[in-house]
């Protein structure tokens, strides 16, 4: 008989996620990661048998609970990366996209009690250790999720949802460059010596330029993702970084860590006469394939980043004239802003925090049948 669990699927972001409340699942290990692979039909490229869309912008679970044992803290909440043809489920890393639809679900699900206007629902990332505000309008005691407030990816508008972390930096590896360096030398197989800037904030990242993989930053991602040779090397690079970090040992030890670190490439704004230009071009790689955007958490440890010297982010964003501490980035969608705060006292860097605004929105809420 099938196993009958509460769910609500919410879009947040650019992404969309299956919700549960930690108490509708079993405790932590093999027995809820079958339940999450079940509900999201994984392991099937298709996912034709569960809830989800066949992309790593589609194959996600956020699991809430109420905050326990700080007073400063509502909500607590974990992110599930859910393989789509293998069965897995990657914790180690967490999706700030998704993290715009945490506080309208603990709203409406009655964890947090709505006040005013607006509502800001603090809320710790389980698999980071990290803090992050959630600013949002609600009406009634609920989230209020129409509005006129647009970002690139989504079709149509809803209401800003405005996202602050807290100190995120060393949210995986404890540093900020947990190399040691801003800039480092991989060794990759197929394309010999490349500079990597690795970075810690809100998740681990490792930047590269564009050119380095031979591309500009217009190119469409279905087009890159129909060239494995492409993609072949990109993880090359990955795998290199992660050997680098002591994170694996070999290219077969880094791919059982496909989120870790997360490759974004990176290089000057595309020629353009919008009146409101982008500051960068960036292609990010989710799972072993070219993402559709960017994610938030790329697009927050850029912002810090390019205010960091030696970097590839600021060498790039100097090339075009200025760091400013609020950016435009440029993603094959459009354009994401976000805005961070910086410190610099001689040799020493501080990420007090990082900024960005989504929309998010409940789309069904029910329950999911998960073969026993």
């Amino acid at each position: 008989m099938d196993r009958r669990v509460p769910t609500v699927i919410m879009r947040g972001g650019t992404s969309r996620a299956i919700f549960f409340l930690e108490t509708d699942l079993p405790a932590e290990g093999p027995e809820r990661d079958r339940v999450l692979l079940a509900a999201m039909g994984s392991p099937d490229r298709r996912q034709i048998d569960g809830l989800g869309g066949a992309t790593s912008s589609t194959s996600k679970a956020a699991i809430i609970a109420r905050g326990t044992g700080d007073i400063d803290i509502d909500i607590e909440y974990t992110f599930g990366q859910v393989g789509i043809d293998e069965p897995s489920v990657d914790y180690f890393s967490t999706c700030g996209n998704i993290s715009a639809a945490v506080g309208p679900f603990a709203i409406d699900e009655g964890l947090v009690e709505a006040s005013g206007s607006r509502t800001v629902v603090r809320i710790v990332n389980t698999n980071t250790g990290r803090i992050f505000h959630a600013d949002l309008p609600v009406r009634n005691g609920r989230f209020e999720a129409s509005g006129d407030y647009e970002i690139s990816g989504v079709p149509g508008s809803g209401s800003e949802i405005v996202l602050t972390y807290v100190d995120p930096a060393g949210a995986l590896t404890g540093l900020l460059t947990p190399s040691g360096n801003v800039l480092d030398t991989l060794e990759v197989d197929a394309l010999g010596e490349i500079e990597a800037s690795i970075v810690d904030v809100t998740s681990l990242y490792a930047f590269v330029r564009l050119t380095d993989l031979g591309l500009v930053g217009c190119e469409a991602p279905h087009d890159l993702n129909t060239r494995p040779d492409l993609l072949e090397r990109i993880e090359a690079v990955r795998a290199s970084a992660a050997i680098a970090l002591g994170l694996a040992e070999t290219p077969a030890e880094a791919a059982r860590l496909p989120t870790t670190p997360r490759i974004v490439m990176v290089g000057p704004p595309l020629d353009s006469d919008d009146p409101n230009p982008t500051n960068l071009a960036v292609i990010a790689v989710s799972m072993g394939r070219i993402h559709e955007t960017v994610p938030v958490t790329a697009a927050m440890c850029i912002a810090a980043a390019t205010q960091m010297p030696g970097t590839l982010l600021a060498e790039a964003l100097r090339s075009h004239g200025g760091t400013p501490q609020s950016i435009r980035i440029g993603h094959p969608a459009g354009v994401i802003e976000v805005s961070a705060d910086v410190r610099s006292d001689g040799d020493t860097v501080e990420v007090v925090s990082v900024t960005s605004s989504r929309t998010a929105r409940r789309l069904m809420e029910g329950h999911v049948f998960v073969p026993e």
